[in-house]
């Protein structure tokens, strides 16, 4: 079992999608989502990110990346696709943890 003192940070970098309607934040409510989807199974184990990669924040993107990019603690799980849950614990669950209790 993996002992953590700080969260597993879990990064979802996306952009504003431009459509007929205007501009919509879809991969930022997706990253939304699955934030709670992970806080309700690992608690306060898990923090999820949403970074825009327009924002100096965002890390530097791998070399032919694709959006939606997932990270855990600054390693690519994916690029382009969909933002999955289930791929993110799979990965959370190698690490080590566990879900919580309750």
């Amino acid at each position: 079992m993996l002992f953590v003192s700080s969260a597993v940070i879990v990064q979802v970098v996306g952009a504003p999608v431009a459509c007929g309607e205007g501009v919509r934040e879809t991969w930022r409510d997706v990253a939304a989502w699955a934030a709670g989807q992970l806080a309700a199974r690992y608690g306060a184990a898990v923090r999820l990110d949403y970074l825009d990669m327009f924002d100096p924040a965002c890390p530097p993107l791998p070399p032919g990346a694709q959006l939606p990019i997932v990270l855990i603690n600054g390693e690519e799980l994916s690029s382009g696709g969909k933002v999955s849950v289930p791929a993110i614990r799979r990965r959370l669950e190698r690490l080590g943890l566990r879900p919580r209790t309750t």
